[in-house]
């Protein structure tokens, strides 16, 4: 695929539409600080970042950004030449079953909240160990599926259930991510999370109003919050609003440091591949 110059990419307030998001998105500026504490030093090193719709790039473009040799993938396919376009590289659709990958390409795979959507976790985790080299890492991220947790419980009452989210299960607890990383055959690592009770409920407002309010309910499976630079431009009003509020929202995140028992809401897994 040749790379499309970057005057074709959409800009909001001066810099591509993704990145204007990012930086105005309270949990993927945390999921992008525990990923990154977790994931350490990664230059000289190949590595896969694997996503399943709900990705515009900007992750990717940070990722990036910390060094290392990556190659960009998609289960779902959705947003691929926007990504491609912020990128100016090639963003591949991936089949969860096989991945077209030789065995032992790369150092480090990212799962970057996959296996909530997906009917078994099995396939893509083996699928993953086979594609890294002996000693290779694997990082993945999915909701905390806790039916405990007072958001969680929130959620299910307003409608936000895990069909909104085009996800097959709410989640997984960080008991249940590990015990999946290990029957896959790696040996559960480093375990984290982020994302707490105040963020959580920001969070949860936003993408309410998104499906409710905004998209009308049409919004398609998966889809919380503007996915491609149409959307931007339909929703411009409602995002120079959110915008405007934004330091207030920030605020009102930041209480999570008030809460330091508090389950995380989203877990991280290490999974180390055998060294044989």
């Amino acid at each position: 695929m040749t790379p499309v110059p970057a005057t074709s990419v959409t800009h909001y307030a001066g810099e591509p539409w993704q990145l204007a998001m990012l930086r105005r998105s309270l949990k993927k500026q945390l999921k992008l600080r525990a990923l990154f504490d977790v994931l350490g030093d990664v230059s000289g090193q190949r590595c896969l970042l694997i996503t399943n719709g709900d990705n515009n790039g900007a992750m990717n473009w940070h990722f990036r950004a910390r060094g290392g040799a990556w190659v960009w993938g998609d289960l779902a396919g959705e947003n691929l030449r926007e990504m491609a376009e912020l990128l100016g590289e090639p963003v591949l659709r991936l089949p969860e079953d096989r991945l077209p990958f030789p065995d032992g390409q790369f150092d480090c795979v990212v799962l970057l909240d996959v296996l909530e959507h997906l009917s078994e976790d099995q396939t893509l985790l083996r699928e993953v160990r086979r594609a890294l080299r002996p000693g290779g890492r694997a990082v993945v991220t999915v909701p905390n599926g806790d039916p405990r947790l007072l958001a969680n419980r929130l959620r299910r009452r307003i409608g936000m259930t895990p069909e909104v989210y085009g996800h097959t299960r709410a989640g997984y607890t960080l008991a249940e991510l590990s015990e999946a990383v290990e029957r896959a055959g790696f040996r559960a690592a480093r375990q984290g999370g982020y994302s707490r009770l105040f963020t959580e409920l920001v969070e949860m407002a936003i993408n309410t109003s998104y499906v409710f309010v905004l998209a009308r309910k049409r919004a398609a499976p998966g889809q919380i919050a503007p996915t491609s630079s149409g959307d931007m431009k339909r929703h411009g009003a409602a995002y120079q609003l959110y915008s405007a509020a934004f330091p207030v929202l920030r605020t009102l995140s930041s209480l999570d440091r008030l809460l330091p028992g508090e389950a995380n809401y989203a877990v991280i897994v290490e999974g180390v591949a055998p060294s044989q």
